[in-house]
């Protein structure tokens, strides 16, 4: 398994942090995807450069916050990109041109052993780009002049990115069956249900470095299975915490995320789901990992007056758009619920890994269309022809039609719950692509 490295994106305030994020992002083909009910204020996306992959990180969500003084804000965000980028990108803005805050950021940035890309941003003429060798100054590598506005200069960042990235670091999982990454915000039970899972078993192997900094995976045996358990940093609440510490204590998790196999989302029973739980769930549904949602501390439910009915009903609802992952019930501390909680967590990484034969494949999906076939667009209909199955963890299957550019979100949804209807795949997310039929092999 390998780790994705990670280009954090720094500098002051209205430099364009944002603007060449989402440029880098939406020239390549990414591999977030847009669902509908979510809120879309990710700072983060993995996205791809030819044969590089990287997940880009954007500061700028802490550009604002008019109580604070601003260079304590860009100082903060700097010191934590350090510690958790492998590749950092500086903006720049040409019109301003070197700031006493570019100084600063810059003199933090020397001090450090990651490699630095210096971007101009807003190079939208001729006598902006004359000044991009002010910028040398700083100390830094040579400035790109840049126009995120205009797409301008857009290969030469990712090409300088590319040749700064670490190898993808290879783990040796061999002996590993199954990673599961227990995600969740802070104190809901995530470190109580590691250590009542490792203490049942009884049968600790090792513990083994993690690719996060100071993390520690957990070991373990149980039946015929060799489980890892993928150290996670807890997710801590919105206006509870320092500014930036939101946004890189989701990238930890999100590095988890990429790590694992399948992910044990955990909720507490007094605030069941939130909206920071929702965006991770939508974090693991990007990623296309196996998930099992489950309501830790459920002892305080009596007190509380929450039945297992509404809970069920309440975080279904929130959940709406992973509604194929599985809800348990725990009290990590006395234990109780954990071992059915195990069990499902392994029956889901079965159901990522399960192949189903084609045949029923092909009669399910034209049962479908039958019964509910695509909508013209004008006098040009969407038109399938075949589906197979091409790729397990996570399965995957590709349809061949006409024209893919017909294929609306609501009829790919539409066939994938004809494909779970029949096989399941119970707390795994499916990736269907469509092809057109000159590209069958």
């Amino acid at each position: 398994m390998k780790s994705i490295p990670i280009v954090a994106i720094v500098g002051r305030p209205n430099v364009g942090k944002s603007s060449l994020f989402n440029r880098l992002v939406g020239r390549r083909e990414s591999i977030v995807s847009h669902v509908s009910g979510t809120t879309r204020d990710r700072i983060m996306a993995e996205t791809t450069w030819y044969e590089f992959r990287m997940m880009l990180v954007d500061t700028g969500g802490l550009d604002v916050f008019p109580d604070e003084d601003i260079w304590k804000q860009v100082k903060y965000q700097i010191d934590v990109a350090i510690e958790d980028a492998d590749v950092i990108m500086m903006v720049v803005d040409s019109f301003d041109g070197v700031t006493d805050a570019d100084k600063d950021v810059a003199n933090v940035l020397r001090r450090s052993d990651k490699p630095v890309v210096l971007v101009a941003n807003k190079c939208d003429n001729d006598a902006r780009n004359s000044m991009v060798g002010e910028f040398h100054q700083l100390g830094l590598s040579d400035p790109i002049a840049a126009s995120a506005y205009h797409n301008f200069g857009i290969d030469e960042i990712m090409s300088r990115v590319s040749d700064s990235l670490p190898n993808e670091v290879i783990e040796d999982d061999s002996d590993v069956d199954v990673k599961i990454a227990v995600l969740g915000r802070t104190n809901v039970g995530k470190s109580s249900l590691v250590n009542s899972i490792t203490k049942q078993q009884r049968s600790i192997v090792s513990d083994i470095p993690g690719t996060t900094r100071d993390s520690l995976d957990t070991l373990i045996e149980m039946d015929d299975w060799t489980i890892s358990l993928v150290d996670t940093a807890g997710i801590r609440r919105r206006g509870k915490i320092e500014p930036g510490i939101e946004h890189f204590s989701v990238l930890r998790a999100m590095r988890s995320i990429n790590r694992s196999d399948v992910v044990i989302l955990m909720l507490d029973t007094s605030e069941l789901a939130m909206n920071q739980d929702t965006h991770i769930a939508q974090y693991i549904l990007d990623s296309f990992k196996g998930v099992v949602v489950n309501v830790n501390k459920w002892d305080l439910s009596r007190g509380l007056g929450i039945s297992k009915d509404e809970a069920l009903k309440h975080v279904m609802h929130q959940f709406r758009f992973i509604s194929y992952a599985p809800i348990c019930f725990t009290n990590s501390l006395s234990s109780e619920g954990v071992p059915a909680l195990l069990k499902k967590t392994l029956e889901v990484f079965d159901e990522r890994n399960k192949t189903v034969p084609r045949y029923e494949l092909r009669r399910i999906v034209m049962n479908a269309i039958a019964e509910h076939p695509p909508a013209t667009s004008g006098r040009k209909g969407l038109k399938i022809f075949s589906v197979k199955q091409d790729q397990t963890s996570p399965p995957s299957f590709t349809f061949y039609v006409n024209s893919p550019e017909l294929v609306h979100f609501s009829y790919q949804r539409y066939l994938e719950n004809a494909i779970r209807k029949k096989f399941a795949f119970s707390g795994s997310p499916l990736r269907l692509r469509f092809r057109h039929l000159d590209s069958r092999k």
